[in-house]
């Protein structure tokens, strides 16, 4: 296909650059203006829904503000400071 545009394409190699460089954009803003806006509403990319998975009732925050209470932090199934040196200072 792209062989059969590039043949057709008139005024030599540069009409034939510049005529592909007008048809690349042409495909660009067709996408962009057209294409895209349409499909738009059909995808799924702004339904975007959290949960913490715990109510509020129980302690898990406040669904507006999103603040959680203080000490809910998550517990790390491992140790955070073991395998985790301090930093030496640089030896001379």
């Amino acid at each position: 296909m792209y062989a059969f545009i590039w043949r057709k394409l008139p005024f030599g190699m540069v009409g034939k650059l510049t005529g592909s460089v007008l048809l690349v954009a042409a495909t660009v803003a067709l996408l962009w203006f057209v294409a895209f806006p349409w499909a738009e509403p059909l995808l799924p990319f702004d339904d975007v829904q959290v949960e913490s998975g715990v109510p509020a009732e129980t302690g898990g925050g406040d669904p507006v503000t999103g603040e959680t209470p203080a000490g809910d932090e998550h517990d790390l199934p491992y140790d955070t400071e073991q395998n985790n040196p301090a930093p030496s200072s640089p030896s001379r």
